[in-house]
């Protein structure tokens, strides 16, 4: 049976992927876009998407009380990727992370609720731990957000979690480690690295470059995602990761060292206030339904900096933006 999707957030980077895997791996589904095109919704991400007839784009916001009640008639799954979701953009003004990470995420839920939509997934972060000094974070870690970004994620969580308390309505929750990979907003390290080099410009390393992340492509997010619509039990949070956790200034000698350019294009700035040092988590819980990253950072960094080059007509729209 055919089944239709409403994806919010699918004009950025995960949303966008995740559509596309979609359309593959189900060809009789059918995707409804809900994004509010704000700076990191790309509306030539959303043109693309638009070639196929399976697709269907809505330019509104999450938290619109009367449009987002009536795109949940025959929907079959909600995915909710809209999101702010820059660190430091939650510093200089966490105001709108607020209004679209809380409340948004609250009118969809309870849209989604009052409709029966029986599948609804919250695509949430691994930053609501916090630091993790040492090991990796499981499901039932205490959050203990930093940043008044990774906050909202968590008090996202909390409210999707007191709907299955409140009104036995469960939804499933994803913590995922940090991605990368094609269509991602250029102003993230990974695509800002890569264009900076290749236009010969320095790149920003917080501090002592020495914070750890653990990267996964998006690609196989994607897939643990879409694994979760089918398999993941309803009211559960799983972990996402390629538990493979690297210092940012090794990232970073990775990309000096695939573009061509050395450690004189590194220019090492004040640290970001309430930097977290180490983010891990363990994925075993969706491990054990099967899942695991199909790709390496080694294998993708290559083949996302190729992207890049060739995808010069989406990126420096972006960037002349942000300059």
């Amino acid at each position: 049976m055919s089944r239709r999707y409403l994806v919010t957030g699918g004009a950025g980077f995960i949303g966008s992927n995740f559509i596309r895997h979609v359309l593959v791996a189900e060809p009789d589904a059918s995707v409804v876009n809900l994004d509010a095109l704000t700076y990191a919704g790309v509306k030539a991400t959303v043109n693309e998407l638009d070639r196929s007839p399976q697709h269907t784009f809505v330019e509104g916001d999450i938290g619109d009380h009367e449009l987002v009640p009536r795109l949940m008639a025959d929907v079959d799954v909600v995915v909710n990727f809209a999101a702010e979701s820059h660190v430091d953009r939650s510093i200089a003004g966490p105001t709108v992370f607020l209004e679209t990470n809380v409340v948004g995420t609250g009118v969809l839920i309870d849209a989604a609720m009052r409709a029966g939509v029986p599948t609804f997934v919250q695509v949430s972060t691994d930053e609501v731990y916090g630091s993790v000094a040492d090991g990796f974070a499981t499901e039932t870690s205490s959050l203990a957000p930093s940043s008044p970004y990774s906050a909202s994620k968590a008090a996202a969580d909390l409210l999707v979690q007191s709907y299955a308390v409140t009104y036995g309505y469960p939804a499933i929750i994803t913590r995922c480690t940090n991605n990368f990979g094609p269509y991602q907003f250029p102003e993230k390290l990974i695509p800002l690295f890569i264009t900076n080099l290749a236009a010969g410009m320095k790149v920003p390393v917080y501090g002592d470059g020495r914070n750890e992340r653990d990267w996964l492509y998006v690609d196989d997010h994607c897939s643990a995602i879409h694994l979760l619509v089918d398999h993941g039990e309803k009211g559960e949070i799983y972990n996402i990761g390629a538990s493979a956790q690297l210092p940012n200034i090794d990232l970073v000698h990775r990309l000096l060292e695939l573009m061509g350019r050395d450690e004189r294009f590194i220019e090492y700035v004040p640290d970001r206030p309430g930097h977290d040092r180490r983010y891990a988590v363990d994925s075993s819980k969706i491990r054990a339904l099967g899942w695991s990253p199909q790709h390496t950072l080694e294998e993708r960094l290559a083949a996302t900096a190729h992207w890049y080059a060739v995808r010069e007509d989406w990126w420096r729209p972006l960037r002349a933006a942000m300059e």
